[in-house]
């Protein structure tokens, strides 16, 4: 096993990818929440032909690894997200195991999160090529939300990183958020006003709050109205959804299957990326088929 860290930044790149060629490139994150060294040991032993490296932001996986091998990521919801985007283009086979607090991307591919099965799945499942959702050119793996649904998904992950101080001024984002007007066009045509509307590509959003039965094997994306639902609805389920011993039904509204959209707001609203604030209305919303392969249960 050919492992690279910090102390290789030094290397060239051709010294890296003389070192990669050939093989396959294993990510870990180090700091992700079920990640311990007994686990990080198990799964280098696991993969002990392969290279690997710690997640790093700035690293450039294609001088790490020839163009068509596998990569494997260890890590959270973030570290997966991360690489998923950097891959997507790619016809490199993915293979996830997932470390993080909620999984809702490799939840809903049915894809393990108990280390020796998500090891199996790696090296023993049927590459697929999955759905990914792009919103003016932005891609997410869960979900795209405009309006009050965002502010909550982005306020809910600071409640469970017990990030307080980031969380109070996302409560205080969502209590100044206001209904809009909605006009879209393509997949879906009508009109309306709304507190949120989501996109979702798979069943269950940021701190695991329930949208659907949206899987990314599906070759479509799922718009949920909320137009039922206050202010305090969706306030109380993030809180519930975020913090432990809580539980609320999640109520969910209409949802409609669609592949395009054009959506346009008065006034414009935030629109989120998963839980990046990626811009405002108006938005171009699509359903695209990776060339990026992920590797499932059988």
């Amino acid at each position: 096993m050919r492992t690279l860290g910090a102390a290789d930044g030094q290397l060239d790149i051709a010294t890296r990818l003389k070192a990669a060629r050939g093989t396959s490139l294993v990510i870990l994150s180090p700091k992700a929440g079920s990640m311990t060294p007994a686990i990080e040991a198990k799964i280098r032993k696991a993969f002990s032909e392969s290279v690997v490296v710690d997640f790093d932001p700035d690293m450039d996986i294609e001088k790490l690894v020839a163009p068509n091998a596998r990569v494997v990521v260890a890590g959270g919801d973030g570290t997966i997200g991360w690489v998923v985007r950097r891959l997507v283009d790619t016809r490199h086979p993915l293979g996830i195991i997932s470390m993080g607090t909620f999984n809702n991307f490799a939840k809903s591919l049915g894809l393990p999160t108990t280390v020796d099965a998500a090891v199996r799945v790696v090296q023993a499942g049927k590459e697929r090529p999955i759905t990914l959702g792009r919103v003016n050119g932005h891609v997410f793996l869960e979900a795209a939300a405009f309006g009050l649904f965002g502010e909550a998904i982005g306020a809910g992950d600071a409640a469970k990183d017990r990030a307080f101080g980031e969380f109070a001024q996302g409560a205080m984002r969502m209590l100044g958020a206001r209904p809009f007007e909605y006009e879209m066009t393509g997949d879906i045509r009508g009109h309306g006003k709304t507190l949120s509307l989501v996109f979702s590509n798979t069943s269950s959003i940021g701190s695991q709050m329930p949208v659907g039965d949206k899987t990314p094997t599906d070759a479509y994306l799922e718009l949920t109205f909320y137009s039922a639902w206050g202010r305090t609805d969706i306030v109380k389920r993030v809180i519930a959804r975020a913090l432990p011993g809580e539980n609320v039904d999640p109520g969910l509204g209409q949802m409609f299957k669609f592949r395009k959209l054009e959506v346009r707001t008065k006034p414009r609203t935030g629109i989120y990326a998963d839980n990046f604030r990626v811009g405002q209305t108006p938005a171009t919303i699509t359903a695209e088929l990776s060339a990026l392969k992920v590797t499932l249960p059988r």
